[in-house]
């Protein structure tokens, strides 16, 4: 549940149509029937003092970062055909396993993991049996075996940074689903987080965070940006990263790409 004097807090940015925030990495989006303090468009539109909320786009409840939401129809109407038409720019931040050496390009099409003790796994499948798929991995810094990279997408597909990260070779830390095995999810459920999940996953979350999203391209002249969140920070920390946090680099010119099967 979310506690009321905390959601000021989360708040990047308010006007009289956007409502902006940066969401801790424990918080659901959707409504649900615990209530309006049991999801983030509950507590915003009890915050806002508003009958009603609209969700832009969400993330998963593990992942933190920038969520928008719209006050009015229109504005929401507005941003979600320019997130459909691909013309806002999002960036992520990930901490993967393993040092990822130069910049790739992932384009391999998604689609159920049909072996998966997970039924809403995804995977990298075969041409034409899937959505297609392309991910851009970036790496910052790297530490101890892990890297710290910045994501970005051109498609929107169902867990498409971290089914594409773990077909890499480089789950993000934390993946209940897509790190070293599945059915970590379904002990977690199970059992909830225990000292054998710590071991295996070393974070209680997948280690995503939404960092930027550029409006300019839909013509709303808005860039929001959220600093990683305090979990992540103290991991990077842990693990000696230096810098734990700086300034993205410029991509390489021609970064790497790796094509799915049969492409």
């Amino acid at each position: 549940m979310i506690a009321p004097e905390e959601v000021p807090s989360w708040i990047v940015f308010e006007d009289d149509r956007l409502l902006v925030v940066n969401k801790p990495g424990d918080v659901v989006c959707h409504p649900s029937k615990a209530g309006p303090w049991s999801s983030l468009v509950g507590a915003l539109r009890e915050y806002a003092r508003l009958p009603t909320v609209h969700l832009v786009f969400r993330l998963d409840r593990e992942t933190s970062g920038l969520v928008v939401l719209a006050k009015d129809p229109r504005m929401a109407s507005r941003l979600q055909v320019a997130m459909q038409e691909r013309k806002v720019g999002k960036r992520y931040s990930a901490i993967l396993t393993g040092e990822l050496a130069a910049a790739v390009t992932v384009d391999a099409p998604l689609g159920d993991d049909v072996s998966s003790p997970v039924f809403m796994k995804s995977a990298v499948v075969a041409p034409g049996e899937g959505q297609r798929a392309v991910t851009h991995f970036t790496p910052k810094s790297h530490a101890a075996g892990f890297t710290l990279a910045s994501v970005v997408t051109e498609t929107g597909r169902k867990h498409q940074i971290r089914a594409h990260a773990q077909w890499l070779g480089h789950s993000l830390v934390g993946d209940k689903i897509y790190g070293p095995d599945s059915r970590c999810y379904l002990d977690f459920i199970d059992q909830g987080w225990t000292e054998a999940l710590a071991a295996k996953l070393l974070l209680p979350r997948q280690a995503l965070h939404c960092a930027e999203i550029d409006f300019r391209p839909a013509r709303v002249d808005h860039v929001f940006t959220a600093p990683l969140a305090d979990d992540l920070r103290a991991f990077l920390a842990e693990k000696k990263f230096v810098p734990a946090v700086s300034a993205l680099p410029a991509p390489p010119a021609a970064p790497a790409r790796i094509d799915g099967p049969g492409a």
